[in-house]
């Protein structure tokens, strides 16, 4: 079986065949995404012996709608302070240069990438994807790194003994290409328009909106009790 038949396969597998699932769409680009990193991480330490969580990226920003950084500055820029606030998180200032200066910034923004970077490092890593995911918006958003340069990537490899010669190899296959562009898709048929998004998946279908755009845990943690009280009662 090939590589993207093999992805496909397992996504599939992942989502509709185990339960219960939460399934994360999330994009690399997403700044509320990266808010809400600090409170899919602490789901994952409370619930990683309960449930599954499956992160998807959710291609806000694909190839056809990629545009200079000078097009979405005003809105990170009008949105960022409050992120912050709700989250306690923060967002670095090598990134905010090429916010708060966008006419001087080369970025040229697109989540084809890091998209793509997910799904070969699922291979590698498939119960580190929460983590990786966070790395990839904390290396974009507090390092100032721009993820649509092979580069960016170069200290993650490190930090998760992931072969150099070998990732960059994939960053440029066209299947994984493929498995990423499938995930958009996959997030689309799951009808999800906004990010960040949660879904508590119980059967092949059955599904629960736990969380869309940012949740506090608190609230995330009490929906999903919810569901899965009512699903014992069923």
């Amino acid at each position: 079986m090939q590589l993207a038949l093999r992805k496909l396969f397992y996504l599939a597998a992942s989502i509709f065949f185990m339960a219960p699932t939460l399934i994360y769409c999330y994009d690399a680009y997403c700044g509320w995404c990266y808010g809400f990193s600090t409170v899919i991480k602490q789901l994952e330490t409370e619930l990683k012996d309960k449930i599954h969580i499956e992160v998807l990226s959710g291609g806000m920003i694909p190839a056809e709608l990629s545009h200079a950084i000078e097009k979405s500055a005003p809105h990170i820029k009008e949105q960022y302070k409050r992120v912050e606030e709700l989250s306690g998180i923060e967002f670095g200032a090598d990134f905010l240069w090429h916010i708060n200066n966008p006419d001087l910034s080369d970025w040229f923004i697109n989540s084809e990438k890091p998209a793509i970077a997910l799904c070969i490092f699922k291979d590698y890593y498939p119960d580190r994807q929460v983590e990786f995911a966070a790395d990839l918006q904390h290396a974009l958003i507090y390092e100032g790194r721009d993820l649509t340069d092979n580069e960016a990537y170069r200290h993650l490899l490190e930090k998760y003994s992931i072969n150099e010669e070998a990732f960059y190899q994939k960053l440029k296959n066209e299947e994984y290409k493929e498995a990423a562009l499938y995930e958009f898709a996959l997030c689309k048929q799951l009808q999800i328009t906004d990010f960040p998004a949660l879904l508590l998946q119980m059967s092949d279908t059955k599904f629960h909106l736990i969380a869309k755009g940012f949740t506090k845990i608190e609230d995330v943690r009490d929906r999903i009790l919810q569901v899965l009280t009512a699903s014992k009662k069923e």
